[in-house]
């Protein structure tokens, strides 16, 4: 791309410089002499389509944040090893990019103000509109303002063409698609304006909304293909249907205008599909947690089902023994929100008896953690033959719902929708006798860890039994882009009231802490700031360090191990044998 689509010129950087080639004399001019290794021109390089203007950057780089970690046993070698990767944390300094345009034959080239992208997350070219106009997405940080920009190298003017705001967050990370089509006249945005994420199609000459494609009470889950001959976008979507669980995906197609809406897949349950090479059939696949895949040939001119497949046979399983995990749902804190989940058992599982229940948790905010579709050997069915009941939920605060119920998590990710899993276990007791919620545990791994610790510090009433995985205990320590997604820029108080550390004095219960040595993903001083912070509260705990292991020590033979037996031994009060 830095190669004009007349193949005339090249733009090159050279010393920090930005430097225009003539390809065919190899004559070179320096475009700018302010670059340096601290502010340097760098690319990507969009040229218009007319070969007259060019657009690349001059950035400021991020700040130098290096994670120390020191390697104790590598397999290669008897001495340790330090182990050193750059590493940005929640209120770094971060890129400070400015948008550059130069027209071939002028003397300079020009920078767009820096107050045009203030305080800039990322700013991304997103294609030139005409000879004369070229897009950029801006992401503001802190993730509450995201725009589409337009640059007119003639004229050096910008216009704001779509302005996204919102109170709390925008999640950019699942739900913030954009394309620009109809050779830069309109744009496909996605946006939860309305509380539920949906598509809308702006018209780009003029820098207004002219429709909502997508619209209801349910959510786009993804746009698998824009067609712009047919007008026509391709997409996912869940909670479409009222008697359905809100989180099966089904695919659908919808017009440009809005008009044309074809549900694609039927069936209640998990969905994958593939389509014919010229996509006028599919056959859809669709599964859930205890009912195994269903197979269909359907025509996607209509969505109509042509004939039935075939169906999985999963009889001879449950003749074996095997006791399917049942889909659960509840009332969650507000008593109107159905909450989800599914409820695991063991093979040997005896109603008349009485068993302690454990909870895998994931809480991250960017997705959700319960499974949908068939499956038979997970960690939480793993787990459960030992003589548990397990329970995985998705609470307020995780994503793929109502934007409502996603912005519990904002500036709150301590929450993690336990009100809402707590009231759930309780509602599932009373269908499943045998659940004793006088003996309940908590596992997690990552984000899931944090929230595991947060459970016996926050909740320990509730929950007894704790194994904290590799987690995130202080969204200041880990990395930047997660962290002030849902905690805010700037670090504000929360950042230190929610803190597993600043709450080491409110542990109850047993807690068992587990870290690979060699987590570059969560830094695992995260671990270490909670322990020096336990035991100068004076609380008792276990803590596991495996070395040459990263991220997820509860993976590792031994770490899944001892996760095992710490919950055979605080719940079940039997000690362990190997």
């Amino acid at each position: 791309e830095a190669v004009s689509p007349d193949g005339k010129h090249r733009i090159l950087f050279e010393n920090y410089q930005p430097v225009l080639l003539d390809t065919a004399t190899k004559a070179k001019q320096v475009l700018a002499s302010d670059g340096t290794r601290t502010n340097r021109y760098q690319g990507a390089v969009r040229w218009s389509p007319d070969s007259k203007s060019v657009v690349f950057f001059q950035v400021e780089p991020e700040q130098s944040h290096p994670l120390n970690i020191v390697i104790t046993t590598p397999p290669d070698q008897f001495q340790p090893r330090l182990l050193t990767q750059q590493y940005i944390k929640p209120g770094d300094e971060i890129d400070k990019p400015v948008v550059c345009a130069y027209r071939v034959g002028d003397s300079t080239i020009h920078k767009i103000p820096k107050d045009v992208f203030m305080n800039a997350w990322d700013v991304n070219m997103a294609g030139w509109l005409d000879n004369d106009r070229v897009a950029f997405h801006y992401n503001k940080r802190g993730h509450q303002s995201m725009q589409l920009v337009e640059l007119n190298v003639v004229s050096k003017q910008t216009r704001v063409l779509i302005d996204e705001q919102a109170k709390t967050f925008i999640d950019w990370t699942n739900k913030a698609f954009y394309r620009i089509v109809r050779q830069g006249k309109e744009a496909i945005w996605q946006s939860e304006r309305s509380g539920w994420s949906q598509l809308y199609l702006y018209d780009l000459e003029k820098g207004s909304l002219k429709n909502a494609i997508t619209t209801g009470n349910w959510v786009v889950r993804g746009v698998d293909e824009i067609d712009e001959a047919k007008r026509q976008i391709w997409f996912r979507a869940s909670g479409i249907d009222e008697n359905q669980d809100p989180y099966f995906v089904h695919y659908c197609r919808v017009n440009f205008d809005g008009t044309g809406f074809t549900r694609l897949t039927r069936g209640s349950g998990k969905h994958n599909v593939n389509f014919s090479p010229d996509r006028s059939y599919l056959i859809d696949s669709y599964s859930t947690v205890n009912s195994p895949s269903i197979h269909e040939l359907r025509r996607t001119s209509d969505g109509a089902k042509i004939l039935d497949l075939c169906a999985a046979d999963a009889s001879e399983l449950s003749q074996s023994g095997f006791k399917m995990p049942e889909p659960f749902s509840a009332k969650g804190r507000d008593g109107t929100t159905d909450i989800f989940g599914v409820v695991y058992f063991p093979s040997n599982y005896d109603s008349s008896k009485s068993y302690p229940v454990i909870e895998n948790i994931y809480a991250g905010p960017h997705g959700a953690n319960v499974q949908k579709g068939f499956h038979t050997n997970s960690s939480a069915q793993q787990t459960a033959e030992l003589g548990f009941i397990v329970v995985v939920i998705d609470g307020m605060g995780t994503s793929y719902r109502s934007k409502a119920f996603h912005d519990v998590c904002w500036k709150n990710i301590a929450d993690a929708g336990f009100p809402d899993r707590i009231l759930w276990m309780k509602a599932a007791a009373q269908k499943w006798k045998s659940m004793d919620l006088s003996r309940v545990g908590i596992y997690g791994t990552s984000a899931g860890g944090q929230n595991a610790l947060h459970a016996v510090q926050l909740f320990g009433n509730f929950y007894k039994v704790s194994v904290a995985d590799c987690g995130c205990y202080d969204n200041r320590m880990d990395k930047i882009w997660w962290n002030e997604q849902w905690m805010s820029w700037p670090i504000g108080p929360h950042y230190e009231a929610q803190s597993c550390r600043t709450l080491a004095p409110k542990l109850q219960g047993k807690l068992l802490l587990m870290v690979g040595e060699q987590d570059t993903n969560v830094d695992p001083a995260s671990t270490y700031h909670v322990v020096d912070a336990l035991i100068k509260a004076g609380k008792d705990f276990d803590l596991v360090v495996i070395p040459n292991v990263g991220h997820g020590a509860a993976g590792h033979p031994f770490g899944k191990r001892k996760l095992q037996d710490f919950f055979v031994r605080h719940l079940l009060g039997v000690e362990p044998r190997r």
